[in-house]
C-alpha cells in the first residue's frame, strides 16, 4: 500500500479562513487521495466545518490553538509573539517530522520568517527564495525570487538558478529547463555588478548548457526562458505589475462588452472563447508560491484565494514532497560545488559561486 502523506494546514491563515482552508482541503482530497490533513487552529470553528465535509473528516485531525498571526503583523513581531499561533505550530509539525509539508495563506513575511527560523536552510543555500510559475506564450515559466530577499549578491542568484531549475523539472516536467537572469538589457555589459558576476558564474557551472544570459521584462510573458532569476525587489515589482495588468485588461474587456447591445451580442457569440481565456489566465491555477531552499516544504497560498486556489496550493506541496524536491536540490548543489572546485584557481574568466 502507498504510504499516506500528512500535510499541516494553517487553518486560520488567509482572508477567508478557516472556511476556505477546509473547503480547499476537501477539493484536494479528490486530487490527492493518499493525503491526511492536520488542521492547526481554532478547534471549535474547524470542527463545525469538517462536519459539513463527511469524506474529509475521517482523514483529518485538529490541533487547537486560539492564536493566529494577523495579516498586517510585522514579521519580527510575529516571530517573537506568535510561538503558539496556528502558523507557527503548523511549521513546527514539519520540523518535528509529524507532517511532510505545510501550507498557509497567512501573512507572507511572517511565514517566511518563521519557516526560516524553524526549518533552517538547506546546505549550500544562504537564503530561501519565493518562487511561483506563470502563464506565458510558450506555456509556463518559473520566476524567483518574488520578495523574500530585496537585495541579492551573485552567489544568491546562482543558488536561485539551481533551485528554479529543479523546481521547473519537478513541477512543470521540463527535462532541460532554460535559465535567464532578469536585467535591463540583454547585452553583457548591462546591469549591476552582482548580476554580471552571477552570469559569469553560471557560465562556469553545469547549468551553462541551458543558461541563456540576460532577459528583459517583456521576455517573462513571452516565455523566452523557463526559469527567470532575479532579486526579490525586482521580482515582486514584476509580479504585482503582471497581476495589476491582468486585472486592468479584464476590467477593460468587461466594460467594452457591456458598452452596447451589439457588444453584448458579440460577447455571447464569443463566450466559449472567453471562458477558455479565463481558464488559461485564472490566478487560482497558479496559486501556491514556494519557499525554496528550506529543510522542509513550505507553500504560501495567496491570502485572498478561494477553495479552488487553496486546493491547487496543496497539490503543489504534494508534488514537491512526492518528487523528493529537497533531495534534488542537494544533488544539484553538490554537482555545482564539484564543478566549481574543479575550476583552475588561476582562471580569471570563471567567477566563484557558492
Amino acid at each position: 500500500m502507498t504510504a499516506r502523506l500528512r500535510i499541516a494546514l494553517d487553518a486560520m491563515g488567509g482572508d477567508h479562513a478557516p472556511d476556505m482552508v477546509v473547503a480547499g482541503a476537501d477539493l484536494a482530497r479528490d486530487r490527492c487521495p493518499d493525503v491526511d490533513f492536520l488542521f492547526v487552529g481554532d478547534e471549535a470553528r474547524v470542527k463545525v466545518l469538517l462536519d459539513r465535509h463527511p469524506a474529509l473528516k475521517p482523514i483529518s485531525s485538529i490541533r487547537h490553538t486560539p492564536d493566529a498571526v494577523a495579516m498586517d503583523a510585522k514579521p519580527s513581531t510575529a516571530l517573537r509573539a506568535g510561538r503558539n499561533s496556528s502558523m507557527r505550530l503548523a511549521i513546527d509539525a514539519v520540523a518535528s517530522g509529524e507532517a511532510a509539508c505545510v501550507v498557509s495563506a497567512g501573512n507572507t513575511g511572517a511565514l517566511m520568517a518563521m519557516a526560516k527560523f524553524v526549518l533552517k536552510t538547506l546546505p549550500g543555500i544562504d537564503r530561501p527564495a519565493i518562487a511561483s510559475f506563470f502563464p506565458t506564450l510558450a506555456g509556463e515559466s518559473v520566476m524567483l525570487d518574488l520578495g523574500a530577499n530585496l537585495e541579492c549578491d551573485a552567489d544568491n542568484l546562482v543558488q536561485f538558478a539551481v533551485m528554479g531549475t529543479v523546481f521547473s523539472r519537478t513541477i512543470l516536467g521540463l527535462m532541460e529547463p532554460t535559465v535567464g537572469l532578469l536585467n535591463v538589457g540583454s547585452e553583457e555589459q548591462k546591469g549591476h555588478d552582482s548580476i554580471r558576476a552571477a552570469a559569469a558564474a553560471l557560465r562556469a557551472t553545469p547549468l551553462a548548457r541551458n543558461f541563456r544570459g540576460f532577459v528583459e521584462g517583456n521576455d517573462i510573458a513571452a516565455g523566452t526562458v523557463d526559469v527567470v532569476v532575479t532579486d526579490g525587489f525586482t521580482g515582486n515589482v514584476a509580479l504585482k505589475t503582471a497581476e495589476g495588468t491582468a486585472k486592468l485588461y479584464a476590467e477593460f474587456l468587461r466594460r467594452t462588452f457591456s458598452s452596447s447591445l451589439l457588444a453584448k451580442l458579440g460577447y455571447l457569440l464569443a463566450r466559449g472563447a472567453f471562458q477558455k481565456l479565463r481558464l488559461r489566465t485564472d490566478p487560482r491555477r497558479y496559486n501556491g508560491a514556494m519557499f525554496l531552499g528550506l529543510r522542509g516544504v513550505c507553500i504560501k497560498s495567496h491570502g485572498g484565494t478561494d477553495a479552488i486556489g487553496f486546493a491547487n496550493a496543496i497539490a503543489t506541496a504534494v508534488n514537491l514532497v512526492n518528487h523528493g524536491f529537497n533531495d534534488k536540490i542537494r544533488d544539484e548543489l553538490a554537482k555545482l560545488q564539484a564543478a566549481i572546485a574543479a575550476q583552475a584557481p588561476d582562471d580569471p574568466t570563471k567567477a566563484a559561486a557558492l
